[in-house]
């Protein structure tokens, strides 16, 4: 298997395999056979045979060694999805991303080359490979060269980032250090600061305190003596509306006797007099030509 680029544990991995996979294919065709031997002993037990009988039993064999057929292939591609199941997982565990190349599957010179292997090297394989190869040790995690290799150096290139990381750390974690002593200091001195501020600005509070305290009580006796005469002002004001209410009631009541008496002296004159009994008589005369043109309706 030099060809394919494979070392001795990957040698030992598929000579596993494809001798799982010939007795699997050995087991089938020996099924395949027991179907022909079958009918072979159930069916040809005549001389002779018609066309419909001989392509009755052809059907049903055909119909037999289609369902192993198909069955042996799904059951190999199921298998083949396991095993590489496994594969991927082993390459995650460190951190690797298998690719693979479905058109290589169908590489004739390749397959000739696994069917040459399978023909010499996996026959003559010796007993040290097959001890190697058992169930408990398939698919072991490689120490040897290769991935190994690379990830082995990866691991130390790590480490001495990591080693410097720490180191970077550390300075930082001093330097931190530093920062917060000094942000101590200077808390302490502003909290001494603001202590003397505090003092300071509290006697200057308490001074303007009691000043606008002061100011406040005179504000207040100056509003309590301005509500006082405002409330004198307000009865005042109150006593002439009502006097003048009442003023106005009596003139109106006398304009009203005036009117009348006036109006009693207008109905006394001569005019007045004269003025009704012209009405009085127009009124007469309306009435007449009104019963007047009444009877002269008919007529016309």
């Amino acid at each position: 298997m030099a060809e394919f680029g494979f070392n001795e544990h990957h040698q030992n991995e598929v000579i596993n395999y494809m001798r799982f996979a010939r007795s699997k294919r050995v087991l089938r065709l020996k099924t395949i056979d027991s179907c022909f031997e079958e009918l072979k002993d159930s069916r040809l037990v005549e001389e002779t045979f018609t066309v419909d009988e001989v392509r009755e039993m052809l059907d049903g064999l055909q119909a037999v060694v289609r369902g192993e057929v198909e069955t042996e292939l799904i059951n190999t591609a199921h298998t083949n999805v396991l095993l590489l199941r496994q594969l991927f997982s082993q390459a995650e565990k460190f951190y690797l991303r298998l690719q693979t190349d479905i058109s290589e599957l169908e590489n004739r010179e390749l397959l000739e080359q696994v069917a040459e292997f399978e023909k010499t090297d996996f026959k003559t394989a010796d007993k040290k490979n097959q001890e190697t190869s058992k169930p408990g040790n398939k698919l072991a995690p490689l120490n040897e060269g290769g991935v190994s290799e690379l990830l082995n150096k990866e691991i130390t290139r790590l480490q001495g980032e990591n080693d410097k990381l720490k180191a970077r750390l550390r300075t930082l974690e001093s330097q931190a250090m530093g920062a917060l002593d000094e942000k101590s200091k200077a808390e302490r001195a502003l909290k001494d600061l603001q202590k003397v501020q505090g003092e300071q600005q509290l006697a200057a509070h308490t001074k303007e305190i009691n000043s606008l305290e002061g100011t406040v009580a005179s504000l207040k006796e100056d509003y309590e003596r301005s509500l006082s005469i405002s409330a004198a002002s307000q009865k005042d004001l109150q006593d002439n509306l009502i006097s003048s209410k009442h003023e106005l009631l009596r003139v109106q009541e006398q304009l009203s006797m005036a009117e009348k008496e006036l109006e009693k002296k207008f109905q006394q004159t001569a005019a007045y007099r004269n003025m009704k009994e012209i009405l009085t008589k127009k009124n007469e005369q309306i009435k007449d030509i009104r019963k007047r043109l009444q009877r002269y309706e008919p007529t016309e």
